[in-house]
Formats: structure tokens, C-alpha cells, sequence
């Protein structure tokens, strides 16, 4: 049993991303799903897939890099964790270094980036802020 599996997702993502694999693999969740749509949204990796599994499924998320394999995403910090839960309003939503990096927002439209949840005037949890 994992307490946090977002905070898992990240960790598989910061590891992937620093030794240079062309993908990663996490468990599958519906909550996973949704932030790998919204990372692919905002380009920060190629493409995603479901594999079908017993008794849990798997999630396949490409990464992205660079021409000469610089790294797409360089930071990922886990905002809001189970001990602590951090919630903004549509006005109060973070501005990762003045629009460059995004903050993964859960609304109750799904999660949406905070560009996007600001477009549909929609506040939420923080999980996390990627630059």
C-alpha cells in the first residue's frame, strides 16, 4: 500500500529524467492519467500509454528531451502531500518562475494546469509545480 502515489509518480519521473531514459512506467491510476494528459498538454513529454495488466494496469509515459538531450523538465517540486494540503482559488494560483514552468492544479474539471485553470476560472489543490 502506498500513501502517496503521486508523490511516487514524481520521484519515477525525477529519476527517469536524470539518467536520461526514454520512458518511465508507474502503476496505473485515473488520477496518473490525468497528469500525464496535462503534462502532454503543456509539452513536457512526447506521449503516454495504458497497459493492460493484472491486477493493475501500467502507465508508459515517453519523456522528452532536447535536440543535443537537454532535459525538458528540469524541476519538479510536490506542492500539496497528504500531511498537508495546499488549496488556492482562481486569483491565488502559483505563477511558476513568471509563466516559464507550470503548476498541476486538481479541480473539479479534472487536473488542468494553472494556465488552464485560470482560462476556465477554476481553483483547486496544488500537487505540483514543474519547471
Amino acid at each position: 500500500m502506498m500513501t502517496d502515489p503521486v508523490a511516487d509518480l514524481l520521484n519515477r519521473l525525477r529519476n527517469a529524467i536524470a539518467i536520461e531514459r526514454p520512458f518511465v512506467d508507474a502503476p496505473l491510476s485515473k488520477l496518473k492519467v490525468s497528469i500525464a494528459e496535462a503534462l502532454q498538454r503543456e509539452g513536457y513529454i512526447w506521449d503516454f500509454e495504458v497497459i493492460e495488466g493484472n491486477p493493475q494496469g501500467t502507465l508508459r509515459i515517453n519523456l522528452k528531451y532536447g535536440p543535443n538531450g537537454e532535459r525538458v523538465i528540469q524541476q519538479i517540486k510536490r506542492v500539496s502531500t497528504p500531511g498537508r494540503r495546499v488549496y488556492s482559488g482562481v486569483r491565488d494560483l502559483p505563477n511558476v518562475l513568471q509563466g516559464l514552468g507550470i503548476a498541476l492544479v486538481s479541480t473539479n474539471a479534472g487536473v488542468l494546469s494553472n494556465r488552464e485553470a485560470r482560462q476556465k476560472g477554476l481553483g483547486g489543490e496544488v500537487l505540483c509545480t514543474i519547471s
